[in-house]
């Protein structure tokens, strides 16, 4: 199957790039026909793009377009056009623009999923769980990652800055049981042995500090087997 690489995200495109040919690729996240006219918004993981099918303007384009349902993946090419007045969606970065399709290609065709992909959602934990390359197409859910990547990125530029490297020590060791309930792996080389989480983690921190590492950090897993385990080594 052939299609165009995308040239923008579905997040991106602005009023200064109203004139352009684009071509985005993505979810089908909303399906509208307005009586002979059909409007989707398209989703990636950078936000949502009004796409018009306009039957006077491509009568092929607009027959495939009918073809499409919620999670269809789609590729789109078509002009920047200013929205009509009074129809802008101040909620969204893109909601001054819509873009007129004059080539669409269908990548994937998609089942209805087991729970709708919105913002809102009140379902089973378990199920989002099984399914969970679905929730995590989800708004809230993309919000959390990248809150997590930035929080990442902020705390190493901050121990960068001050000298301080960026050490990952072993997750597992040698059992020294010291009161609490070990979290315990079976060692497939060595039967009958086990490796642990680390309940001395200062150990670690005394080899590289003996071997003359003064400043360094870890940011660490934590496993949850009724105890959480957290260190930062700094």
């Amino acid at each position: 199957m052939q299609y165009k690489k995308r040239t923008h995200t579905g997040g991106e495109l602005r009023s200064s790039h109203i004139g352009q040919m684009v071509t985005l690729t993505g979810w089908v996240d909303t399906n509208r026909d307005l009586g002979g006219v059909i409007f989707i918004d398209l989703r990636d993981r950078y936000g949502k793009t009004q796409v018009v099918f306009n039957p006077q303007f491509s009568e092929s384009i607009y027959a495939l377009a009918k073809e499409l349902r919620t999670e269809f993946v789609i590729s789109v090419t078509g002009k920047v056009e200013k929205r009509p007045a009074g129809t802008e969606n101040s909620k969204l970065g893109t909601g001054e623009i819509d873009v007129l399709a004059e080539e669409l290609t269908i990548i994937n065709k998609a089942e209805t999923t087991p729970f709708p992909i919105d913002d809102k959602l009140e379902t089973n934990e378990d199920l989002r769980l099984k399914y969970r390359y679905l929730d995590l197409r989800r708004a809230p859910m993309q919000a959390n990652l990248l809150l997590r990547h930035q929080m990442y990125q902020i705390t190493r530029r901050y121990f960068d800055e001050f000298n301080f490297i960026e050490v990952e020590t072993p997750v597992l060791m040698k059992s020294t049981p010291e009161g609490a309930r070990d979290f315990l792996v079976p060692s497939r080389i060595n039967p009958g042995k086990f490796y642990a989480l680390p309940q001395s983690p200062q150990t670690y921190k005394q080899i590289l500090m003996v071997a003359g590492y003064d400043r360094y950090f870890q940011i660490v897993k934590c496993f949850n087997d009724g105890l959480n385990i957290y260190f930062i080594n700094k």
